[in-house]
């Protein structure tokens, strides 16, 4: 799938170690010179990092990835390696916009 950042179109997708060997040890990650985000794939009940719900923890590692290209492409190149800043919007967004939500401010 494309996704448009700021402009930039970047090509989403998912896939595992196997066929990505950047993927090895990861959940996903943001390839922002080759304009790719890639989302792991291989979690399954053998896997001692498997999440008891993995539809939810999917959507918050896109979430993550994305917000590394929104840093990247707004020019925020200093925030776009800070994990912990990443990954607190990622964490907290979906509460965010429920408050911008309620609040009219979308």
């Amino acid at each position: 799938m494309t996704i448009n950042i700021l402009g930039q179109d970047y090509d989403m997708q998912e896939t595992n170690a196997k066929d990505d060997v950047r993927m090895t040890d990861l959940d996903g990650y943001c390839d922002c010179f080759g304009k790719t985000i890639r989302i792991n794939n291989d979690f399954n009940e053998n896997n001692p990092a498997c999440i008891s719900n993995l539809p939810m923890y999917k959507q918050r590692v896109m979430r993550h990835e994305i917000i590394h290209a929104f840093f990247e492409e707004s020019g925020l190149k200093e925030y776009k390696g800070d994990e912990l800043i990443v990954e607190w919007i990622a964490c907290q967004f979906s509460k965010m916009e429920k408050a911008f939500q309620q609040a009219g401010a979308l």
